[in-house]
């Protein structure tokens, strides 16, 4: 097809549309959530069978290039209104409008109203959406355009929130009844705790400003039940029903069964820091210059000279690092007496560390932490070496690298434990205040290591962060993350809020499975011997066993204690009773019934 054919069938179809016979409505439900009932239908436009080959999009487009955006958008809505009142539908009508339409699009608030009430619905039962897919640059005027329809009767909603042009000025400006959280941040929020806490501060933006939040893009079970428990009112997706030519009166089976779910959705939790700034080695370069290896020693003395504030210099072969020179190690080793008259003519190689940390631009900084951590400082004293594509790149220091990690650390542990990212003592309390308050059974298992400060003392902090890692990994992994909670709350002390029916199964697993990858962490003769010798608490010599792990759970009706404290001081008094004669596991029998007393 020749672009000047293609262009004519375009323009055609465009007309085609705008007279009448190019579009079909479908209506795609809006649901209530905690009631589930179906209460408004989003109406859409679709090509119709005679426009085949053209999207909706495709005609928007074209009609903008024509300067007949506004027309096209009254044709829509019109379409729209006409088969929602020729199928007798009832609840509210979403019509979307662009705020381009209305603005720059010749469309008069007057021809609006007047298609609106001659398709046979009442505009106090019409919400217009207004859809934007060019930057609104006054949103006051928006806003005022808006007034006259409000005036007769409309709502209105902003669409896509979180994406695209809507923004907080749109909202403060037009105070729509209704804002749709747009689909991205819907969309894998029960597994993004980036997105749930973006979620949770519109919940109180909406709440400040008086508008109601749907969920738009809602497709999978536990993104629903999220939202519900966010205490969002309204959701749409494809979950609860799918854009069809037909009203429909109920949400889908699957969308019931989701609702009806007994567990209360656990959040997600960051996997890492909990701001997860995205900070790469590559943020923290220095350019700085390098020497060949070809290079001599008299030549690093002259480009530390030109440089003073230069912490080291890179060696390399072809643009590949193959070495770092510190410059107080340099420094030293050339004041030695006759030191440059020996070395200066010498290759550079001669005083370089030959084994540079080499970071590659793109590594996270979590993936440097290990560094700190390690036996070998220099890297601290000598920085490291950044490249791209194993090419070099610049430099980094080893202080940069401690100041932003220790920043990172001290954010995360705000409400996350540092070593392992689990939530801490704050989530683990709202988490508890969750469950008591949707009246849900569940169980609160008490985690501890027993004899762990031996080890810790005899191995040290680092094979000590280990072990505990180590617990953590397990309790995560052996958990139902759609039903269970971990929590980190201190030391090698963990909180585990199950509502898994097989809870018990889990925690041995968990013992199990923990005491059997201890032991290498442990070395050969300690092993040989069963345990370590160390201090007791007083300061005695004694034998300890090797660290194992204990559970103390305590079984929470759903009448339960009032107070999360109760429950932490119950599920420790079985964590006791577990640890005595290192039995593993133990479960409180009953909670006692005077602390299921609301005034106890």
């Amino acid at each position: 097809m020749n672009p000047a054919s293609g262009h004519e069938r375009g323009c055609s179809l465009l007309d085609l549309a705008t007279g009448g016979a190019g579009l079909r409505a479908v209506f795609q439900p809006i649901v209530r959530l905690d009631t589930l009932a179906v209460v408004a239908h989003e109406g859409l436009s679709r090509p119709a069978e005679s426009a085949s080959g053209l999207s909706v999009l495709d005609m928007l487009d074209l009609a903008r290039a024509r300067g007949r955006l506004g027309e096209f958008e009254l044709l829509a809505a019109r379409t729209v209104c006409g088969a929602f009142a020729a199928q007798g539908g009832h609840g509210r009508l979403l019509v979307n409008l662009s705020a381009q339409a209305i603005l720059h699009g010749g469309l008069q608030p007057d021809q609006v109203i007047a298609v609106l009430a001659g398709a046979g619905v009442g505009l106090d039962r019409i919400t217009l959406e207004i859809t934007e897919r060019d930057i609104v640059e006054d949103p006051a005027e928006l806003a005022h355009a808006l007034g006259f329809l409000r005036a007769r009767g409309a709502r209105i909603a902003l669409d896509d929130f979180g994406n695209g042009h809507s923004n907080f000025e749109m909202w403060n400006e037009l105070h729509p009844e209704a804002v749709k959280i747009d689909r991205y941040l819907v969309n894998g929020l029960a597994r993004s705790a980036e997105k749930l806490a973006i979620v949770r501060a519109l919940c109180s933006v909406a709440e400040t400003l008086g508008a109601e939040l749907v969920g738009e893009g809602v497709e999978q079970p536990e993104d629903l039940r999220m939202l519900r428990e966010l205490g969002i009112t309204y959701a749409q997706g494809y979950l609860l029903g799918s854009p069809l030519p037909h009203l429909v009166g109920e949400v889908s089976a699957e969308a019931r069964e989701a609702i009806r779910s007994q567990s209360v959705p656990v959040p997600p939790r960051p996997r890492g820091p909990v701001t997860q700034r995205p900070l790469r080695a590559g943020h923290m370069v220095i350019a700085a210059p390098h020497l060949d290896a070809s290079q001599l020693n008299d030549d690093v003395v002259a480009l530390f000279a030109r440089h003073e504030s230069l912490h080291a210099v890179a060696v390399t072969e072809h643009d590949r690092p193959v070495g770092l020179i510190n410059r107080r190690v340099f420094a030293e080793r050339m004041a030695q007496p006759f030191a440059r008259e020996l070395f200066g003519r010498k290759p550079c190689t001669v005083f370089m560390h030959a084994e540079p940390l080499l970071c590659d631009e793109q590594q996270s900084l979590d993936s440097l932490t290990d560094v700190l951590r390690g036996e070998d400082q220099r890297y601290l004293t000598d920085g490291f070496i950044v490249t791209r594509e194993g090419c070099y790149l610049g430099l980094g220091t080893g202080e940069s690298l401690v100041r932003r990690v220790t920043e990172q650390r001290i954010e995360a542990a705000r409400y996350a434990n540092p070593l392992t990212f689990l939530p801490g003592n704050i989530p683990v309390t709202e988490h508890i205040e969750r469950l008591m308050r949707e009246q849900r059974p569940f169980v609160a298992a008490y985690v501890d290591l027993n004899d762990f400060k031996p080890f810790n003392d005899q191995y040290g902090y680092f094979r000590g962060d280990e072990m505990i890692r180590l617990l953590a990994a397990i309790l995560t992994a052996r958990i139902d993350a759609r039903h269970d909670f971990v929590g980190h709350i201190g030391g090698d002390d963990f909180m585990v809020l199950f509502q898994s029916g097989d809870w018990e199964a889990r925690c041995t697993d968990i013992i199990a499975e923990f005491n059997q990858r201890a032991r290498s962490l442990f070395d050969d003769e300690d092993l040989a011997r069963g345990g370590i010798e160390g201090e007791d608490r007083r300061g005695a010599r004694q034998f300890f066993a090797l660290t194992t792990v204990s559970i103390g759970a305590v079984q929470v009706p759903a009448q339960a204690p009032r107070r999360p404290e109760l429950i932490a001081t119950l599920a420790a008094r079985a964590k006791r009773h577990a640890k005595r004669g290192r039995l593993g596991f133990h479960r409180l029998a009953a909670v006692p019934g005077e602390l299921l007393d609301p005034a106890a």
